[in-house]
């Protein structure tokens, strides 16, 4: 069994000295090009964590513009065995409320403009049926319980391409399709992650109810930052917490 190493997309505040041990910044290239930002590597209660940052160290970078290939392709590099991904997203039922965790064990692809494989020379048509890492997903909602953090322990994503949100027609088919949240970025990530034999879940904070809900206020960006700053130390504590138990087994992701 290889050693546990973490990648951690998008995990802002985890290069925290008092978080991260022997932290330090590696910048790396990939046969597709730089990835969103220098790596961030150490150990996180002891175990090897590399961090990096989906959009960019300052956010700049829109989501199609992310150089998913490169930013899979550098942690694989790096010897990550497990990735857990943090992302917005907006909710889609009534029962995952601003503020809520969601482990997704489904996606709906409904992006248009992306590379979504590695394998663009030969083909080779990789499984998909789950997505997503059975065991991170069970140790997340374990840390979460723990916590006591609101959280659902499965869901489906819905990937769009943004930087816009939907219109109201959008959101109402998006939950007739039988989506649960919807976000930017989870696609191509996972299909990649899965390509390379990486454990890979994501932690999807519910920010807004996107647009379909009579008597809320539609998704703005300023109402995302505001629940994602309220929340991210409980984020945080819950990406500490889970990193510690990760073990290398046999959950069938690689």
């Amino acid at each position: 069994m290889p050693q546990v190493k973490v990648g951690v997309i998008g995990g802002s505040g985890l290069d925290d000295p008092k978080l991260m041990k022997d932290a330090k910044e590696k910048k790396v290239k990939t046969p597709y090009g730089s990835p969103s930002s220098a790596l961030t590597v150490g150990k996180i209660n002891g175990v090897e964590t590399v961090i990096l940052a989906r959009h960019g160290k300052k956010h700049s970078i829109y989501p199609t513009g992310v150089n998913f290939r490169a930013n899979i392709h550098a942690l694989k590099k790096e010897g990550c065995t497990h990735i857990l991904a943090t992302t917005a997203v907006g909710s889609l039922r009534d029962k995952i409320r601003p503020g809520d965790l969601v482990f997704a064990d489904q996606f709906i692809d409904f992006t248009k403009h992306r590379p979504l494989t590695f394998h663009d020379e030969k083909v080779i048509h990789t499984p998909m049926a789950e997505p997503f890492c059975r065991d991170l997903r069970s140790l997340l909602a374990g840390s979460a319980k723990e916590l006591k953090l609101r959280h659902h322990a499965s869901g489906t994503v819905i990937t769009i391409e943004g930087p816009r949100f939907s219109t109201k027609a959008e959101s109402h088919m998006f939950r007739g399709f039988g989506a649960d949240v919807i976000n930017m970025s989870t696609v191509p990530e996972v299909i990649l992650a899965r390509e390379v034999g990486i454990c890979y879940q994501t932690i999807a904070m519910s920010t807004d109810y996107d647009c379909w809900k009579e008597g809320e206020e539609p998704v703005t960006w300023e109402m995302i930052l505001d629940i994602m700053h309220k929340n991210s130390e409980n984020v945080k504590k819950l990406l500490v917490k889970t990193i510690a138990k990760i073990k290398d087994t046999d959950c069938g992701c690689r």
